[in-house]
């Protein structure tokens, strides 16, 4: 199993980037804001996600493991393959497809291209009851928590937490991200993002 790959990027187009390994050339699939982060002749990083099929056997790369768990998430839902998924995450940041989950904001993810209002739905629906079992009963440990943050449902807190335990953090791994985030002062949307930035440190 590929968990990333590194090497020289030599070839780069919509939705594909081929990076030389010791001389092998893995064709790799992948977003708009990946294929903008790398630069044909340099080196360049991308955590994989595979998919086997009987007739196929396809890589998908991304630029950080946020959005490859975002990736992750999004395939699991019913009826959302890997052409939806990274078209998806082409239009909107794992950030945002968390905040149109927690928002029911179905035109974020009909932005992307072949992405209707039904299948909107269904991710929504899908993912914020994922959400609701996956953050049920967790509290960050070891985090000092602004008075506007601890009510319980709905705040704040609740929701960054939601957004990162459906990505596929663990308890212990939130909890360190949320060290330091100021969330009286961010937006939710930036609160995710700074969580998401400290998990790469």
């Amino acid at each position: 199993m590929f968990y990333h790959l590194s090497g020289t990027v030599t070839d780069l187009e919509p939705g594909l980037a081929v990076v030389d390994c010791g001389g092998v050339g893995f064709a790799v699939n992948t977003t708009a804001y990946t294929v903008g982060q790398l630069h044909r002749g340099e080196r360049g990083k991308l955590y994989i996600c595979e998919q086997v099929r009987e007739d196929a056997f396809d890589l998908y790369g991304f630029a950080t493991l946020g959005e490859k768990r975002c990736f992750e998430m999004l395939i699991s839902v019913s009826g959302v393959g890997p052409k939806a998924a990274l078209a998806i995450l082409s239009a909107n940041t794992p950030e945002r497809v968390c905040m149109a989950v927690l928002n029911d904001d179905e035109k974020a993810l009909t932005a992307a291209q072949g992405v209707g209002k039904r299948l909107a739905q269904r991710i929504i629906l899908e993912l914020k009851d994922k959400m609701g079992k996956q953050a049920e009963g967790l509290t960050p440990t070891g985090v000092t928590l602004p008075t506007a943050a601890v009510a319980g449902d709905g705040t704040k807190l609740a929701d960054v937490m939601s957004a990162l335990t459906v990505l596929g953090y663990s308890r212990a791994e939130c909890s360190a991200a949320l060290k330091g985030v100021d969330l009286d002062a961010l937006s939710l949307e930036d609160a995710i993002r700074a969580a998401l930035r400290n998990m790469m440190q």
